[in-house]
């Protein structure tokens, strides 16, 4: 566990891997990815070292495969970050508990279950049980109103985001990261109707992610009540600075 002071307001710099290189996808779709970075844990390290307390890890190769593709490279970073953090968070494949339980044996402090938990609540059950509701986060990647799977592609089946949100929070689920699918990785802003909405309808914490490109936007989310966000393009196109973001982290809120 990291020995940072807990705040009120999370930043998750994201590192999307692919081919182990860092990449981005527009909108979720694998035929629009550019490629930031050739070396995932030089990328880390840097987020360490402007301050970040956790990183958010997306395996894209097994979210498109439906099982991990990208071990190695997790494990390289876990290896290679500071003992006092930042915390890793790792999404991608993770549809059986024995995928949940070995990434989480390469020192990942929280998982984040997408495709498993839109098809199974029990399922999320079981892994809440085995490693605790701090350890388990439940992706709603939304389009149209409605939470998909499977790697987001096209035709994939869904459910619509309140459904899965009530039906998730019954069995334990305590966060939420809420990405709205059509401005994923656009920098046009995020969805601040969706977040909203997925605020007022949950005790649980929500994550924003997708659209966002600026410490303004952080704060917009912040105060609509999301408890953190996920950024990744912003801080790569540098339209965000991220250190000026983890400032905003214990930041009083400007209504406060």
């Amino acid at each position: 566990m990291s020995a940072r002071t807990p705040s009120t307001f999370t930043i998750l710099p994201a590192i999307d891997l692919r081919d182990g290189k860092v990449v981005r996808l527009r909108q979720g779709d694998f035929t629009r990815e550019e490629v930031y970075a050739d070396d995932p844990v030089a990328v880390a390290r840097g987020f360490a070292a402007a301050g970040a307390g956790w990183i958010h890890l997306v395996d894209l190769d097994g979210a498109r495969a439906g099982e991990r593709r990208q071990g190695s490279t997790i494990a390289a970073i876990a290896a290679a970050l500071p003992a006092d953090g930042p915390l890793l968070q790792v999404a991608g494949g993770l549809r059986s508990g024995q995928a949940i339980a070995d990434v989480l044996a390469l020192g990942v402090e929280r998982v984040v279950i997408g495709t498993a938990a839109l098809r199974d609540a029990a399922f999320v059950a079981n892994a809440i049980l085995d490693h605790g509701p701090g350890r388990i986060v439940v992706a709603l990647d939304v389009r149209d109103g409605t939470a998909i799977g499977d790697g987001w592609v096209p035709g994939a089946a869904g459910v619509p985001v309140d459904e899965a949100m009530d039906r998730l929070t019954t069995v334990g689920v305590t966060t939420f990261a809420v990405t709205s699918i059509e401005r994923d990785g656009l920098l046009g802003g995020p969805d601040l109707d969706l977040l909203g909405s997925c605020v007022r309808s949950t005790g649980a914490s929500i994550l924003a992610s997708g659209g966002i490109r600026s410490v303004d936007d952080l704060e917009t989310v912040r105060q609509i009540g999301c408890r953190g966000a996920i950024v990744g393009r912003a801080i790569y196109d540098g339209s965000l600075d991220l250190a000026a973001a983890i400032a905003l982290e214990n930041a009083p809120p400007l209504n406060a």
